[in-house]
């Protein structure tokens, strides 16, 4: 089925954002990559920004991260199962968008408020979807104690901070294999730390 106009535009503006950065990729740049005018742009989204705003909520892990956690029923009777297929699943999102991810990171800092801010919520929302899994598991027992907030942060920071260790800083391709052993090992750490039973050091 040929793309409709809203999806061309979308998959222009991640492609030139990808490439060049928010600054730099245009509005007639992305009008151009997708065989419309700049005025049929603004007629469909109505600025750049809300353009990488709806980027950001169909291109992202997030979607993903949804539609896994509601088909959870799989995984039910397995925390660690749980928390690998998340794990698996951001580290191949981050690589297939790596190019976002790389120049993303790198010019956040220059970027106007307002794209600042869209991409601060959805770091924030992706956090929340997770937490309130961690949440749900705290209501059964399963789970001690703990910010179910932080514990988003800090499980999928281990996996960012690999994958822009390996895949950007190194320069690596990280395998199939190989990722699922690096996941297990983080998720090995991370169970140890929020399961019930386990020692609290701070109490």
């Amino acid at each position: 089925m040929k793309p409709n106009t809203d999806e061309r535009l979308l998959e222009a503006t991640l492609k030139l954002i990808s490439e060049k950065g928010y600054l730099r990729a245009t509005t007639k740049d992305i009008a151009r990559e997708a065989g419309v005018t700049e005025v049929t742009l603004f007629r469909h989204f109505g600025s750049k920004e809300r353009l990488f705003e709806e980027v950001i909520n169909k291109y992202t892990f997030l979607p993903s991260l949804r539609d896994l956690l509601s088909e959870i029923s799989e995984y039910s009777d397995s925390y660690e199962k749980v928390l690998h297929a998340i794990g698996v699943l951001f580290f191949e999102t981050l690589k297939e968008r790596k190019s976002l991810v790389k120049i993303m990171t790198s010019e956040i800092n220059i970027y106007p408020e307002k794209i600042r801010e869209i991409y601060t919520q959805f770091i924030d929302e992706t956090d929340r979807v997770l937490a309130g899994y961690f949440r749900s598991q705290q209501k059964k027992g399963m789970l001690r104690r703990f910010s179910p907030e932080m514990a988003a942060g800090v499980f999928f920071g281990m996996i960012f901070s690999c994958f822009r260790l390996e895949e950007i800083v190194k320069r690596r391709d990280v395998r199939k294999k190989e990722l699922d052993g690096i996941i297990k090992g983080f998720v090995e750490i991370f169970v140890h730390g929020t399961l019930k039973g386990e020692q609290d050091y701070f109490t």
